[in-house]
């Protein structure tokens, strides 16, 4: 169990947005000015994970406005990350998404984060980390089951609301609601006006 935890580094090869193969990727580095979310994916051209990997490329805008970066990861090699995003979408790739994937072949990195599957590939793990390293929120999908990346949005903005603002987010939770201040006069008041929705 990796929350509240700081995020196991890495240095690695990795395929940067703009299509350029380094060898020295390293998490630390790469973490935005308010965090990263890291998620892992089982392979390369296989059939949930370009949805995911899509629909997080989508969304970058929205990560990026919010000093977030986004890091893919997987077994596969730099060399299959480069085709499969050379790939077009029609032919079962990913097309130039806009945020780097890394390559983790001796699969260390899985294991750091504890989503290696019998030591063959990575479960679907999702990482939000804060931006001194401290991961906030995790979720792993089995393989079958693809993740929602606007519910890693609305974590996001519930991690931001908390650093801002010391208080708490309720169930359901949406930027924009009331929070909630961490005490039992607070949960009181929050409930008296909140109860019937919840």
């Amino acid at each position: 169990m990796l929350v509240t935890k700081k995020a196991p580094d890495f240095t690695a090869t990795a395929v940067l947005a703009n299509g350029e193969i380094v060898d020295n990727f390293n998490l630390y580095e790469n973490i935005g000015e308010k965090g990263a979310v890291l998620f892992f994916y089982p392979l390369d051209f296989t059939f949930v994970c370009p949805s995911e990997i899509i629909a997080f490329s989508h969304r970058i805008d929205e990560f990026t406005k919010r000093g977030i970066n986004v890091i893919g990861c997987s077994i596969d090699s730099q060399y299959s990350h480069f085709a499969w995003r050379e790939t077009p979408v029609e032919e079962g790739g990913i097309g130039r998404i806009n945020f780097p994937l890394v390559a983790d072949l001796n699969k260390q990195i899985a294991r750091d984060y504890d989503v290696l599957l019998n030591d063959s590939v990575a479960l679907r793990g999702s990482f939000l980390i804060d931006a001194d390293g401290t991961i906030r929120h995790a979720v792993i999908n089995d393989l079958p089951l693809g993740r929602n990346e606007d519910e890693m949005l609305r974590m996001v903005d519930a991690m931001l609301f908390t650093n801002e603002h010391g208080e708490v987010c309720p169930a359901g939770w949406q930027p924009g609601d009331e929070g909630m201040k961490p005490s039992i006069d607070g949960v009181a008041d929050y409930l008296a006006k909140h109860a019937e929705e919840l």
